[in-house]
């Protein structure tokens, strides 16, 4: 009840507020007082209406040193001048006749000239427009008096007394049913919305949802309130006869608003009936080519020469060119986008995306170029310049690598477009990838005898394949050693380091057992002693900490 009465307090200082801003305007509503030039200059074509009291008269043409609301505006106030002298009667209102117009007066109080023009533009004799205004004038004047009269204000403060309590009653109980609404929702829908966060498993959550409905009904309370108060200001208004012209401007203050966005939606229905049709063909359209797609992605449907990790590359760019498609059809029936400010925020943004994003296209296109150059796929060990890893997500501007080290490599893939690219898992399944290390062995050791233990070192390398054998290539005669270069066979391109390790640990093995020495990677002369482990060493232990 508290906030209530502290809301009906504000409301209430808006009001009286309201009130006095009006009272402190009604006199300049009600024209200026001035000299009207000859009538019988040359006219323009525009007209205004001569008011007292909100009341339209009658209307009057403009002249060009003299336009008609100029004019409209200082007829109003010669007319209220005279009504509010009331040594003036409302008999001695007269039409004076001369040759080429019409004079009005008020006793010996100058009102107006009828011209030619204003009786063409009413499209009567400018006798019988003098008689019809005449008759306005004296009207106008004779309530001018009696809304001013003591009777009828008093009359009037009663009845906005009780408008006023009339409507802090209407507004304590519309905020009460607002209040008691409220919380007869918070009980009922509550349970129902902690049923709804279970549900969805927490993506939803309670409490943001039922402060969206708090929201909504704040903004359905303050709605009602504006719309109440909003009718009783121009009612209260309406009863002075100093406020009464500021009474239909309140009015329409509130009103205009709700009567354009009326006109405007339903002038706008055809349009969004388009509009409505252009989305649902665009977003079935879109489903039936994503089913499609997805199963060739899947393997349901099979192509010849077309990749089933195309697919969904290819139906995001369908998709993208579809939506601009749609965007373009339906750009001319979007509200606003023939105005100069829609145009030029469009400009705006074009010249934006043209500047700063030369980068970010490029990056899309060679995202998309890779993807039909089929390179490499999620999974593939690949070799970018100097970087080595394994292919954990490709995006549009991006591709992501593990490294041998779980480190992540992130390739913007306009670098991977101009760089070449070496995928070590393409062929390993079906053809084998040749693995190949070398060693500097001296003149001295029969080459048939190098190839040999090479060749057992491979065949106890676990992973390595005997089909196709391995086999060995004498690389270079170096000065004082010949390089020898073992090559062999694995399908799992992912152990590759794991198998040269092993392969490694099998050449020094049995490079040891049949005592020969390993020369690489310098050799300046002949050791005294053999570069060479002992078998008996091979196994020794480690020294134990003292």
């Amino acid at each position: 009840m508290c906030q209530s009465l502290r809301s009906f307090e504000s409301i209430r200082f808006f009001i009286i507020f309201s009130v006095i801003i009006s009272l402190f305007l009604a006199k300049t509503m009600c024209g200026q007082e001035g000299n009207e030039p000859n009538p019988e200059q040359e006219p323009v074509s525009n007209v205004s209406p001569v008011k007292v009291d909100g009341t339209v008269l009658f209307y009057i043409t403009g002249l060009k040193s003299f336009p008609s609301g100029e004019r409209a505006g200082v007829i109003s106030g010669r007319i209220v001048k005279a009504a509010a002298n009331h040594s003036i009667p409302i008999d001695s209102v007269k039409v004076v006749s001369n040759v080429d117009h019409l004079k009005i007066y008020a006793g010996k109080e100058f009102i107006m000239v009828i011209s030619n023009e204003d009786a063409k533009e009413e499209g009567v004799d400018r006798k019988i427009l003098a008689t019809w205004i005449l008759k306005q004038i004296k009207e106008s004047m004779a309530s001018y008096r009696y809304l001013r009269s003591g009777p009828v204000l008093v009359k009037s403060t009663l009845h906005a007394l009780g408008a006023v309590i009339l409507f802090s009653v209407c507004l304590v109980v519309i905020l009460w049913l607002i209040r008691l609404l409220n919380k007869w929702l918070a009980n009922r829908i509550n349970a129902k919305i902690s049923s709804l966060e279970d549900k969805t498993f927490h993506i939803i959550q309670s409490g943001q949802l039922w402060r969206a409905i708090c929201l909504i009904f704040k903004a359905i309370k303050i709605i009602v309130i504006v719309v109440v108060s909003a009718v009783f200001l121009q009612y209260i208004l309406s009863l002075f006869p100093f406020t009464i012209g500021f009474a239909s401007y309140t009015l329409t203050l509130f009103m205009n608003p709700v009567i354009s966005i009326g006109k405007g939606f339903i002038n706008f229905l055809p349009s969004l009936a388009f509009l409505l049709i252009i989305y649902l063909i665009t977003r079935y359209l879109l489903k039936v080519l994503k089913l499609f797609f997805t199963s060739i992605h899947q393997g349901g449907i099979i192509l010849l020469k077309f990749e089933k990790e195309w697919a969904l590359p290819t139906f995001k760019i369908l998709r993208a060119v579809i939506v601009v498609f749609a965007l373009v059809i339906a750009y001319p029936y979007i509200p606003g986008s023939e105005t100069s400010a829609f145009k030029g925020i469009s400009v705006f943004l074009g010249v934006l995306i043209s500047l700063g994003s030369s980068s970010f296209i490029s990056n899309i296109i060679a995202g998309y170029s890779m993807t039909y150059r089929a390179a490499f796929k999620t999974g593939d060990l690949i070799q970018v310049d100097d970087q080595i890893g394994y292919v954990e997500e490709q995006r549009l501007l991006v591709t992501r690598l593990r490294s041998r080290k779980n480190e992540e490599i992130s390739i913007p893939n306009s670098e991977l477009l101009n760089n070449n690219i070496i995928n070590y898992s393409k062929r390993a399944k079906d053809l084998g990838l040749i693995l190949h290390t070398s060693v500097g062995i001296g003149y001295e050791t029969p080459w048939r005898l190098v190839e040999t233990m090479l060749k057992l070192a491979a065949a106890r390398t676990k992973g390595l394949l005997q089909e196709p054998p391995p086999f060995v290539l004498k690389l270079t005669l170096d000065t004082f050693s010949i390089t020898y270069q073992i090559n062999a066979y694995c399908d799992d391109a992912s152990k590759m380091y794991f198998y040269y390790n092993l392969l490694h640990q099998n050449i020094l093995d049995v490079f040891n057992e049949n005592n020969v020495q390993i020369m690489t990677p310098a050799y300046e002369g002949d050791p005294e002693t053999p570069k060479l482990v002992p078998k008996n060493e091979w196994n020794k232990p480690l020294v134990k900490e003292q």
